[in-house]
């Protein structure tokens, strides 16, 4: 039997964030200007926080993305680095690593994404080896490189590794990623789009037809769907005062990922992770607000 050097292998995005926080968010019919309160610059990206909160947690966690060869890619790596994650699959190419403009509105912690990413530094299948692969637990993929996380997603099932998803929009690709992945985490309306029903609940159990995992949708400040066969979970979201909203989706899965593979029941699973993306909201960052054990715990 092959043996698991780590527990999750994460493979997308990543990204340098420069985040400015606003009285209030731009708005049609607002105001032209606004004053920036602070600017931070901070690492993020969907797949690299969700590491970065396996790690926290004590997860043996590694990295399977593409950076540029610039400043950006330099923060990228360290960041990972520095927080126990390996990056020894990462992939350097000439060209600009992913940005991002976050801009935060100050009294709610509700954020807009502006994002750039040079085509340089696109992941292809080719990129993602066999063996990284057998050498995990768990593999998390993304919905950036559509056709990268496909042939990952089939060929850990085909190794006998389960894999998760961060699936954001649908596009053309959507279905066959869905249909991919062992455990689909789809954000809130994916599933709506995905089947035509106007409820998550109903959108769930369509996709039941098609899907026999677990499947889980996350709502925001409404918390957060897990449909275990015919079993629907629901967890309202934590009552915390947000901060900062960027990344919870991401620590969510980071916790979901956790709980899963220390054995929890799925409505554990789910309440676990939705604590860790409440925890994070009281903070401000992407991988920056990733909680600690203790810290979701209470």
């Amino acid at each position: 039997m092959t043996a698991r050097r780590f527990d999750v292998v994460g493979i997308g995005e990543s990204s340098i964030d420069y985040v400015y926080r606003v009285p209030r968010l731009p708005r049609a019919g607002g105001p032209a200007k606004l004053r920036i309160a602070r600017a931070d610059v901070s690492p993020g990206g969907q797949v690299a926080t969700t590491l970065a909160a396996c790690a926290a947690l004590g997860l043996r966690a590694a990295y399977v993305g593409a950076i540029g060869a610039d400043g950006n890619g330099r923060l990228i790596r360290e960041a990972l680095e520095q927080r126990g994650i390996d990056t020894g699959s990462l992939i350097v190419r000439g060209g600009a690593s992913r940005y991002a403009v976050i801009l935060v509105e100050e009294s709610s912690g509700e954020r807009v994404v502006l994002w750039h990413r040079d085509p340089a530094v696109v992941l292809r299948p080719a990129d993602v080896r066999p063996e990284i692969l057998r050498a995990a637990r768990l593999v998390h993929v993304d919905a950036v490189d559509e056709s990268a996380a496909i042939h990952a997603a089939v060929a850990a099932r085909e190794a006998g590794v389960p894999v998760t998803s961060d699936i954001d929009q649908v596009t053309d690709g959507t279905r066959a990623l869905v249909a991919a992945v062992t455990i689909p985490i789809l954000a809130d309306g994916v599933p709506q789009a995905l089947t035509g029903e106007s409820s998550p609940e109903a959108a769930l159990r369509a996709l039941r037809r098609n899907h026999n995992g677990l499947l889980c949708v996350t709502r925001g400040a409404l918390g957060a769907m897990l449909l275990d066969g015919d079993t629907l979970h629901e967890v309202p979201a934590g009552d915390v005062e947000a901060v900062d909203t960027t990344g919870a989706g991401d620590v969510f899965r980071g916790a979901f990922i956790y709980a899963l593979l220390r054995g929890d029941a799925p409505r554990e699973v789910l309440r676990f992770a939705n604590a860790a993306a409440a925890v994070s909201c009281t903070r401000e960052g992407a991988m920056a607000g990733v909680p600690r054990l203790e810290e979701i715990g209470a």
